[in-house]
């Protein structure tokens, strides 16, 4: 009897193991189905421009739990963003994505400026695919890096065409002597030789060091050439310098400066020394009435997005309209492409995107590599400091609306 006890024992045991090994097979695949897929975004979370990572880090986390509230990326397996500091260093970049080079990543995202998307671009020449968040940025046709939203040549071409319809057409420029400044510059030089821009003159131009603490010289010289409107092109603190420089100097002309400023917190932390009167162009996002009507599609696309980002408690501004069609459009390709897509896969599948609605317009990228967007997703918004939000001007392209 004992020793049928035993042996009815040892049979128990390894019935258990046995069922254990099965559940444990069993799981295997669900298991490895859920892991996170990992994707690395390189932002200034710390620097002259964490305003712009961190806002866009919360932006991303948003998306994020959207995706995964949809069933993740396959198979129900979750999106997870792993973010890292470039301390709003172009050196830092670098040696961050050397360092995410290593894992052998098919995609990253990052960084939030120019000169850290420009310092990182030689090391991404066989891969992996790269959303730049900065719409400075201008990576060559056929590279693995993607630039967000419209480029600043569209800004500024669509911030000119309204300036110049409205009559505005001695224009002065103020930009910082960096990358930023260097790139408004041959923008500026483009859009001039323009035959629209035949009347348009550059009446003063100047330039900034992004520490100085006064621009007051600069902005004598911009207030003798008596210019219509002023064009200050720069973003984050020293765009401060110069708001604060404008009252001090007593300018009352129309002022434009890029969507980089398009942030509620700058608009708030600004409120005592804004322009009067300050033209921000911009991609299609900001919250409309009915005075536009975009593709329908698009209005889809916005109210889902405004509703995530009330939901999250979070600002509808330009910082989050820069991750999340970037963010959209990397999760539609991966879930048709499966988890072993390659950098290639995700380029090739982003470049032939010829009908993404997007927050920012419709994204055609054989029409425009490498971004998607044009001028005809520009629209230029004039900051009401009563209602706290951007007003939409002008028509799509910078045509003025029509009183």
């Amino acid at each position: 009897m004992m020793r049928s006890s035993r042996l009815c024992s040892r049979l128990a045991v390894l019935l258990l193991g046995a069922g254990a090994l099965l559940a444990g097979l069993a799981a295997g695949p669900a298991a490895s189905a859920a892991e996170d897929y990992k994707i690395n975004a390189i932002l200034p979370l710390t620097g002259n421009a964490s305003f712009v990572g961190q806002a866009q880090q919360k932006a991303l986390q948003t998306l994020e739990a959207t995706v995964n509230e949809d069933g993740g990326l396959f198979d129900g397996r979750p999106l997870r963003f792993v973010f890292q500091d470039d301390q709003t260093s172009p050196q830092v970049a670098v040696q961050l994505t050397n360092s995410v080079l290593a894992e052998n990543p098919s995609v990253v995202f990052g960084s939030s400026i120019v000169a850290m998307c420009n310092a990182m671009g030689p090391l991404l020449k066989n891969g992996p695919f790269d959303y730049c968040l900065s719409p400075a940025a201008h990576p060559a046709p056929g590279s693995y890096m993607f630039s967000t939203s419209t480029s600043t040549r569209d800004l500024l071409q669509a911030l000119i065409r309204y300036f110049r319809l409205r009559g505005w057409t001695r224009l002065a420029l103020l930009s910082s002597n960096d990358a930023t400044g260097q790139d408004v510059e041959n923008g500026v030089n483009e859009l001039l030789a323009l035959p629209e821009n035949v009347d348009v003159k550059m009446v003063e131009r100047a330039r900034f060091n992004p520490g100085d603490i006064s621009v007051t010289a600069q902005l004598e010289k911009i207030k003798a050439a008596e210019p219509q409107a002023f064009i200050a092109w720069t973003t984050g603190a020293p765009v401060a310098i110069i708001f604060k420089g404008i009252v001090q100097a007593g300018l009352t002309m129309p002022i434009g400066t890029t969507n980089g400023n398009m942030t509620f917190a700058q608009m708030e932390q600004y409120a005592d020394f804004l322009p009067k009167q300050l033209y921000i162009p911009s991609s299609l996002f900001p919250e409309h009435d009915e005075t536009h009507a975009y593709d329908v599609r698009v209005e889809a696309a916005q109210k889902r997005f405004y509703a995530q980002m009330k939901r999250a408690k979070l600002p509808i501004d330009n910082m989050a309209a820069h991750v999340w069609d970037p963010g959209m459009m990397v999760v539609a390709a991966l879930r048709k492409l499966g988890p072993k897509a390659t950098a290639e896969q995700l380029r090739e599948t982003l470049a032939s995107q010829t009908d993404f609605a997007g927050i920012n317009g419709i994204y055609n990228f054989t029409k425009v590599p490498q971004r998607g967007l044009d001028v005809e997703s520009c629209v230029i918004t004039l900051w009401d400091p009563v209602g706290k939000h951007w007003v939409p001007v002008s028509e799509p392209a910078g045509t003025p609306l029509k009183k």
